[in-house]
């Protein structure tokens, strides 16, 4: 497999060889074996992060989330391991961080989103230690089960910021999580356990809050919502939140902690949100049905980084992939973008040890199972879904381009 652009010109070029770009690469080649297609992406590794919540919650090893990148680089694309730094789409090119200028004809931007860590003052520099942890990050998530399996007792907090974010539930598992596992340690009574959002609801589909509220208040896990972590001070063990009252007025609360499980502030790498591709927002202006750039019809985006109004997950891009792929070919001959992508997504839940709730949505927050089963029921079945199926999937189907798939169907939640 080469590992660098030969030409620094290339037929297909996708920024980013996570979840997204690898898998828009693989399914390229499978329908157009011979195209000549380009990966570009920094790290050495790539990650299954759905599975980072069951790492941090102590039933699955870190290892086996991790490949190296050149493992899952599909057969016939190029490498190129460098970071973007600028986008010049009227030229049809980007500038990379080693001084390279790579063409392309097509252009698939999917480098995934930007963990803000430096956002929450103090919270860089007490990662890692003081009991605080977070599984979003793969240099962290094993410390997030030291945490959990040594504690005593005391007051555990879990935060989530106000969205964007990857994988939304994620933050509200590893919650549960540690309330069973102090529950079988027998600490449940001398431990205090609140879950602290910076958003206005336990979850983005309404259909999905009243059960989810109800597997909180059995673990006892209070919700407190509006408050958004601003300060973390490691040594004293405190962390301060921001909310407001109704009329606007902003002020802020200290919650000690011996435990603090934390979901950094997400955005749009800088990259991406101070070029021409971006939207306001800061992330790449695509249509939401075709995935096509609403100015540069060459270009695509799927995935965190794209402005597709739907949670960012992985099922998401499973879904977005296959509609990517089919228009862009289209692109490159002349015809019609006839894919559409209907924005679902999908968010295994986990509840218990041993249960998850899976929540499926498309645009609107409509549900839509894809399997005949009542979504919003805990089950075990889910679990072994989650915990055995889902990677398995992830690493021999989705990664190689094979897109066999069972439709979703819309279900009445009243």
């Amino acid at each position: 497999m080469p590992t660098e652009s030969e030409n620094r010109r290339h037929q297909v070029v996708i920024i980013g060889g996570g979840t997204a770009g690898i898998t828009v690469a693989a399914s390229l080649l499978r329908r157009r074996p011979g195209l000549d297609v380009a990966i570009v992406e920094p790290s050495g590794q790539h990650y299954y992060q759905p599975a980072f919540t069951l790492v941090g919650g102590g039933t699955y090893a870190l290892d086996n989330t991790r490949r190296a990148i050149r493992d899952v680089v599909p057969k016939g694309a190029t490498l190129v391991q460098a970071a973007v730094t600028a986008f010049d789409p009227d030229e049809n090119a980007v500038q990379l961080d080693d001084g390279q200028r790579l063409g392309y004809s097509q252009l698939v931007v999917a480098p995934g989103i930007k963990l803000d860590w430096g956002r929450v003052e103090g919270l860089e520099a007490t990662l890692g230690k003081n009991g605080v942890c977070s599984n979003y990050s793969p240099e962290t998530v094993r410390y997030t089960w030291q945490c959990l399996d040594g504690f005593t007792g005391g007051n555990a907090i879990f935060t989530q910021p106000p969205p964007p974010l990857k994988c939304a539930g994620a933050p509200q598992k590893i919650a549960y999580l540690a309330a069973d596992h102090f529950k079988q340690k027998g600490i449940s009574n001398n431990s205090t356990l609140k879950f602290y959002s910076g958003g206005g609801a336990l979850f983005s589909v309404p259909a999905f809050v009243p059960p989810l509220e109800r597997v909180a208040k059995r673990h006892g896990v209070e919700v407190l919502l509006s408050h958004d972590l601003v300060a973390v001070d490691g040594e004293r063990k405190v962390a301060t939140f921001e909310t407001q009252n109704a009329e606007g007025e902003k002020t802020r609360v200290e919650q000690p902690f011996d435990l603090l499980h934390v979901t950094p502030h997400q955005c749009a790498p800088d990259f991406i949100s101070q070029s021409a591709l971006a939207n306001a927002g800061g992330w790449v202006e695509v249509d939401k049905g075709t995935t096509q750039h609403v100015r540069y019809p060459n270009v695509f985006s799927l995935g965190d980084a794209s402005s597709l109004p739907t949670s960012k997950t992985a099922a998401a891009v499973r879904k977005q992939a296959p509609v990517t792929v089919k228009n862009l070919l289209a692109e490159i001959d002349g015809k019609a973008l006839t894919a559409q992508y209907d924005g679902y997504t999908s968010c295994p839940l986990v509840t218990d040890y041993g249960r998850v709730m899976i929540a499926e949505f498309i645009y609107d927050g409509v549900v839509t199972p894809t399997l005949p089963l009542d979504p919003f029921k805990e089950t075990r079945f889910y679990w072994v879904v989650k915990k055995h199926l889902l990677p398995a999937f992830y690493w021999k189907q989705m990664l190689t381009g094979r897109e066999w798939d069972i439709a979703h169907k819309p279900r009445k939640t009243s």
